[in-house]
């Protein structure tokens, strides 16, 4: 679609759904920035279009099942943008009585979403990761409402933004917060990029310094850790599109390689190439260090956890 056209479409969709202003910072930030105003209009229509497609759901399920009606218009239904319904759900999980109101978490949530055309560029692309490579996953509206891997993730995403700017309390605030109330740990200062899936999600952990790519599909049970020894940059830095099987453990600050695949259970404390598979404990390469076998497509996207481990 021409840029013109594009512009033109997510103008009209923003303008019924109250998101003027936004586009505006957003718009003027791309332009300062050197993002450019033809790839923010891509990304504004792929936040709408997957926006749109929730809702939809939403409504069809509210018809089918009138017992969770008012859950999805709470959540859903009576929300304009994406980023407004997401953050009445998160700050509904993290708040705490009489110590940590919901609308103050709501209002924290908004304050960073709307102004980041960035992390709802990302989110969208969380979602239809989801959608896309969990076969369990047959709605965007069930990963928006009740995947703690998406939530957790999102509750990241908002307390990375705050610890880059120096709001370091806060930041750890709902980092403890999504930990107890998803069992997933991640440090704020840790980088994470976008179609990222948390696979069930329960008992992963990712350190302060580590850094993942984009499209990189987690099962549970996975810790990006430190060796114990070291300070600094010490966690591991995870390529794009690279799959991480369930109770996998990769200490210290080496390389997983692009479209790589770790299988389950493993141990890995040393770099694994791009497009190659390691196994084992310690992580050893499928077909050895000095030929290992190749992948031909990027395993956190295939999903496959089997091929090529045997």
């Amino acid at each position: 679609m021409p840029c013109e056209v594009m512009a033109a479409c997510v103008q009209s969709c923003c303008t019924k759904s109250a998101m003027i202003k936004s586009v505006a910072f957003d718009a003027t930030r791309s332009l300062i920035h050197g993002t450019g105003l033809c790839q923010l209009m891509v990304d504004l229509s792929l936040v709408d279009e997957v926006w749109c497609r929730i809702q939809e759901e939403a409504r069809a399920v509210a018809e089918e099942e009138p017992l969770l009606h008012k859950l999805y218009d709470d959540l859903v239904l009576s929300h304009e943008t994406l980023e407004s319904a997401l953050s009445a759900n998160l700050a509904s999980k993290l708040a705490v009585p009489a110590l940590l109101s919901t609308s103050v978490l709501r209002d924290l949530f908004s304050a960073v979403l709307g102004n980041d055309s960035e992390i709802r560029r990302a989110i969208s692309l969380d979602v239809r990761a989801f959608r896309n490579r969990d076969p369990a996953c047959d709605k965007m509206v069930h990963c928006f409402l009740y995947y703690k891997g998406f939530l957790a993730l999102q509750v990241h995403r908002v307390a990375h933004r705050l610890w880059i700017e120096g709001r370091r309390s806060v930041a750890l605030l709902l980092q403890s917060r999504a930990s107890e109330a998803f069992a997933v740990d991640i440090h704020p200062g840790a980088q994470i990029g976008a179609g990222v899936l948390l696979d069930h999600a329960t008992g992963l952990v990712i350190g302060e310094t580590a850094v993942v790519g984009d499209d990189v599909s987690f099962l549970h049970g996975v810790t990006l850790g430190g060796t114990g020894k070291e300070i600094g940059d010490r966690h591991p830095k995870i390529g794009d599109g690279v799959l991480i099987g369930a109770g996998t453990q990769v200490l210290g600050n080496v390389r997983i390689g692009e479209g790589a695949k770790i299988g389950a259970g493993s141990v890995v404390l040393k770099p694994v190439p791009p497009r190659t598979t390691a196994v084992g404990n310690p992580a050893r390469l499928i077909g050895g260090e000095g030929k290992p076998v190749r992948l031909e497509s990027r395993a956190g996207l295939t999903m496959d956890h089997t091929s090529r481990l045997l």
